[in-house]
């Protein structure tokens, strides 16, 4: 899972914590590295992830994911017997799992997170019903499920979080999940925060073409690579400020300086920008059905502008 899914759990692990319940974490790879920056003092488990990969097309994304399902089967039962073999040696109360299936126990109560209770396929509605029928299968195992939206309709996510259909186990609207608040920060005129994220290639496919155009644009901009704890680095200059991760109190007041921000369309960010009420461009991934319809939907509810490319926002300013 990406980076967002770790995110929006911040808030959700700090209201545990004032509640004082003892927390414990799990995960691997950036979604680790964040976690560990943000609460160092948490036990954390190791959890191996889905490890989805992406193709560097919508047409070639399409169908790596499905030459991946069986992969995916296997790691939704692997982390099954993961949580079986965590339970008996460190006795939970309680498991909240964000979109991982397999995170359920019969003698736990236990919650699954998610916005999508409705998965657009980009093979038609018959293909998504298909998907629904699974999804809605999976979440059945869990006590109940948790929608990081609100309950009146469209909301955030549209037919995304409210589907004609509901499942089966309680389902609870919780609000917007962020880890951001509104800054009373002077916004700076044509600055520019842009966020580079999601899975690869598809980051680097993004933080290329934004590295290509971002001499073409007249003003100053701050952009995150989306990497914590890389090596690598971008040499900044003096409008154009290059970070490869910031943590949330630096990210917030970045954000909050920009007249607009630039991002992918995952629902994460999302929230994110609605909770600082700034100004969006979103850049759906390309074969993520998910991103195309949100930046499509909160277009047409006026919330932002989408855009097929940074080229396309470039262009549309010059």
């Amino acid at each position: 899972m990406g980076l967002g899914h770790a995110t929006r759990c911040i808030p959700v692990i700090c209201t545990l914590k004032k509640a004082g319940h003892d927390v414990w974490l799990a995960g691997e790879g950036p979604q680790e590295q964040l976690l560990r920056q943000v609460f160092p003092e948490l036990p954390f488990l190791q959890l191996p992830g889905y490890r989805v990969k992406y193709g560097r097309s919508a047409a070639g994304t399409t169908w790596k994911l499905v030459k991946q399902l069986p992969a995916i089967k296997r790691a939704i039962k692997a982390e099954n017997r993961w949580l079986d073999r965590a339970h008996r040696e460190h006795r939970f109360d309680m498991v909240i799992s964000d979109n991982r299936f397999g995170l359920y126990h019969p003698g736990i109560r236990s919650v699954f997170i998610t916005h999508q209770l409705w998965i657009i396929h980009p093979w038609g509605k018959w293909a998504s019903q298909i998907m629904q029928r699974w999804n809605y299968a999976q979440i059945k195992n869990f006590s109940e499920c948790w929608v990081p939206d609100v309950k009146e309709s469209p909301g955030l996510a549209g037919i995304l979080s409210h589907p004609a259909k509901m499942p089966a186990v309680p389902v609870k609207y919780i609000g917007p999940l962020s880890r951001l608040s509104a800054q009373p920060t002077a916004t700076k005129p044509g600055h520019l925060f842009i966020s580079i994220s999601g899975p690869e290639p598809q980051r680097s496919i993004l933080e290329n073409e934004v590295m290509k155009q971002i001499a073409h644009y007249p003003g100053s901009a701050c952009i995150v690579r989306g990497l914590p704890n890389h090596d690598s680095f971008i040499p900044s200059t003096s409008s154009i400020r290059i970070y490869n991760h910031l943590n949330t109190a630096e990210y917030e007041k970045e954000m909050a300086m920009a007249e607009t921000v630039v991002s992918r369309s995952g629902y994460t960010t999302v929230m994110d920008i609605m909770a600082m009420g700034k100004n969006a461009v979103l850049i759906p991934t390309p074969g993520q059905t998910e991103q195309e319809y949100l930046a499509r939907h909160l277009q047409e509810t006026g919330q932002v502008k989408a855009v097929n490319s940074f080229a396309d926002f470039i262009k549309s300013i010059s």
